[in-house]
């Protein structure tokens, strides 16, 4: 759906214009291609040999960007965006046309954590049977963790999988002392975005606490061959013009929604890396890089 802790939200906490967010996480998605691509080859590897996956399910799918991975890793499967939000869901299926892929990407409209439930064939109210589930920064969206987790375990055809990206680190992209301010500004973000996420899980509806350990947690949910890895991003400076436009992105989202939770100083710096005609702003400066781990969990519905 989006990035690490999502730091692109809308003002309020729980409501998020994804329409709005649409070009950057679509951008987001072209910067992670490479690691995307790994990330189906994994998936591949984690399914037994005999596995036959015919259909895919993307929750959460946002622009489609993995969605249209699925396809063309899984050369027999039909890959389906499930998403709550029609704009993205109509940019899944431009991109699908565009990359040739437009007879094996569906998509599915479907507000969560309600459209998890119902019927169990892709014509019903449900979102049917399928062979690989997966979900990037979706379920942390959804008051009931757990009961989400449940749901998607329960689509999944035998021996089928289940994998959620939910864990990881958060993106770096600029040194301790960037010359501008008080040094270590990343890890001062890094508070005002996990207050901030705290602060969303708490408004969300039906908001459950839970320790989120993800491998017990699919564990919970009934998932055998539970396990997890990890994917880099290393996008080294000097940063070319994409990269960094999407930072640029990302530290503006910042300093709309979350400016008041941040010092007077900071706020002030951040200015000035948003700025396109200074040295020291984001789309100039030499220094400029890129680097984010990305944790994805697995488990594997028995075959019996």
């Amino acid at each position: 759906m989006s990035t690490h802790r999502d730091s692109g939200h809308g003002h309020n906490h729980t409501d998020v214009d994804w329409e709005v967010m649409a070009a950057h996480l679509e951008h987001s998605g072209d910067l992670q291609l490479p690691v995307l691509r790994a990330t189906a080859a994994r998936l591949r590897e984690l399914l037994e040999p005999e596995k036959k996956v015919r259909r895919i399910l993307d929750i959460g799918s946002g622009p489609g960007v993995m969605t249209c991975v699925f396809a063309e890793a899984f050369a027999e499967a039909e890959a389906v965006a499930v998403d709550g939000t029609p704009g993205l869901l109509d940019r899944a299926l431009v991109r699908a046309e565009r990359l040739g892929l437009g007879g094996r990407v569906s998509v599915r409209h479907a507000e969560l954590p309600e459209g998890l439930h119902g019927g169990d064939s892709p014509g019903e109210s449900g979102l049917g049977t399928a062979d690989l589930v997966w979900s990037s920064k979706a379920v942390h969206h959804l008051g009931d963790q757990q009961g989400a987790l449940n749901a998607l375990a329960g689509v999944l055809s035998p021996g089928g999988l289940l994998a959620v990206a939910e864990g990881g680190l958060p993106m770096r992209f600029l040194p301790r002392d960037i010359g501008i301010g008080r040094p270590g500004l990343q890890a001062r973000l890094d508070v005002v975005q996990e207050r901030w996420f705290e602060i969303m899980r708490a408004e969300l509806p039906g908001s459950t606490a839970l320790v989120e350990d993800w491998p017990a947690m699919l564990s919970r949910a009934g998932l055998t061959r539970v396990g997890s890895f990890t994917s880099l991003l290393d996008l080294p400076a000097p940063l070319d013009a994409t990269a960094r436009a999407f930072l640029h992105s990302q530290l503006t989202r910042l300093r709309e929604t979350m400016s008041e939770s941040l010092e007077v100083e900071d706020r002030g710096t951040l200015d000035v890396l948003l700025d396109p005609g200074a040295p020291e702003g984001i789309l100039r400066r030499p220094d400029a890089f890129l680097l984010s781990a990305t944790t994805v969990f697995t488990g594997v519905r028995s075959a019996r």
